[in-house]
């Protein structure tokens, strides 16, 4: 499995290192523009609006026109938007850059349908979860090289750095990374705005969309946030940011690596995202009393932990429950609920922050996760009482 994934994985390396460079330097870029918070919040939901309406119809095109094309198409369109960023002259060059990488289509989605079509069904959890270690091992060397590049350089140095690394990955897309599907989908009819509506009226689907739109409200509400929490929280400069950043991302790879698959095999999909949401309600309860680095660790090791879990968990159901044929729709419609959690939640988590202090930045994500751990535990017990339904009709004929 591992070699089938190999070529999808090193991109996916690449791109997040280039990517998770601005994770760190993004709220701290705005903000010397002289704006408010509250504006990083408003700059991640225009970004995350863009990919709500293009998610869908890139997912659906990867369907008809291979996922190696589309995955070219958004490359373009990152190398552009983190390009504009380096030479920004004023926030609303910012919110240009931003919309552009937005439409461009974002490659999370079909970067999944890659692996769920190369691998076995039973597979996909653990080829999500090193996905997932991708990202992570991504983040690992992305933040740190955020901060050195900003230590040295200025603000314009990681915005090039990422620049050139998402042109390397684009060059690798169309040079070394063979197409997944043998058999492209030319008869489908292109997906309109409705396809998200049109997947949440399917009763299988519907329960695992609800769930993964209320974990992606709760992650989000904290994406955006974090820099600006350590910031007043903890008194943070950016070079200490980006450390946290890299150490937080080590934790993510060792989990997704040595626990997902482990735990998708004993637990099951459901079992494993469960017990991630419970990890990720007790992180953001605990992130008002964070006052030093000891009390940090732990709320990052949970977060670590719950959001590998869940993520992957909800993620793996949704894919098992699609056709082979829908896999790239319907993983991008997904996707997508990222998207309406990025234009809904951080103008909320950013606006808790700048009205009441870096205290309140986590409750948005708490209540949020709260909801997905209420969801994933009615519909498991109505799996297991359909289960024991079915297995007492079988046993009666």
């Amino acid at each position: 499995m591992i070699r089938r994934l190999l070529p999808i994985l090193g991109i996916t390396f690449i791109d997040i290192v280039g990517f998770s460079m601005l994770i760190p330097i993004l709220p701290y870029f705005v903000t010397h523009f002289g704006v408010s918070p509250l504006i990083v919040g408003l700059l991640a939901s225009a970004f995350s609006l863009c990919q709500l309406i293009s998610g869908p119809i890139w997912g659906n095109m990867s369907d008809r026109l291979g996922r190696k094309t589309v995955l070219i198409i958004s490359q373009i369109g990152a190398t552009i938007g983190w390009a504009m960023l380096a030479f920004a002259p004023n926030i609303w060059i910012v919110f240009l850059a931003r919309i552009i990488e937005g439409a461009s289509g974002g490659n999370i989605g079909i970067t999944q349908a890659y692996a769920a079509d190369v691998v076995r069904s039973e597979e996909r959890a653990r080829a999500f979860g090193l996905i997932g270690a991708m990202f992570g091992a991504g983040m690992v060397f992305g933040p740190a090289g955020c901060g050195f590049l900003f230590a040295h350089y200025g603000f314009k140095a990681p915005f090039l750095a990422a620049a050139a690394l998402q042109l390397l990955t684009l060059l690798l897309t169309i040079f070394l990374l063979p197409e997944s599907r043998e058999h492209l989908e030319a008869e489908t009819a292109g997906v309109d705005f409705k396809e998200i509506a049109k997947n949440f009226a399917k009763p299988h689907l519907r329960p695992l969309l609800l769930q993964k739109l209320a974990l992606s409200l709760s992650l989000y509400g904290w994406f955006m946030v974090i820099a600006l929490y350590l910031k007043g929280q903890l008194h943070f400069t950016l070079v200490e940011t980006t450390v946290y950043y890299s150490v937080f991302a080590v934790l993510g790879v060792i989990i997704n690596v040595f626990v997902v698959g482990a735990l998708s095999k004993r637990l099951g999909d459901r079992g494993m995202s469960t017990l991630g949401l419970v990890g990720l309600v007790a992180a953001f309860g605990i992130v008002p009393f964070v006052h030093a680095t000891p009390m940090l660790i732990v709320a990052m090791a949970l977060f670590s932990f719950g959001m590998a879990l869940a993520n992957t968990g909800v993620t793996a159901m949704i894919s098992n429950a699609s056709t082979d044929r829908e896999q790239g729709t319907v993983l991008s419609v997904a996707s997508s609920l990222d998207s309406v959690a990025g234009i809904v939640a951080p103008p909320v988590s950013t606006g808790m922050l700048a009205q009441f202090g870096s205290a309140f930045a986590g409750v948005e994500s708490t209540v949020f996760a709260a909801v997905a751990l209420l969801l994933g535990t009615v519909a498991g017990k109505r799996e297991r009482a359909a289960s024991d339904a079915q297995n007492a009709a079988n046993a009666d004929a």
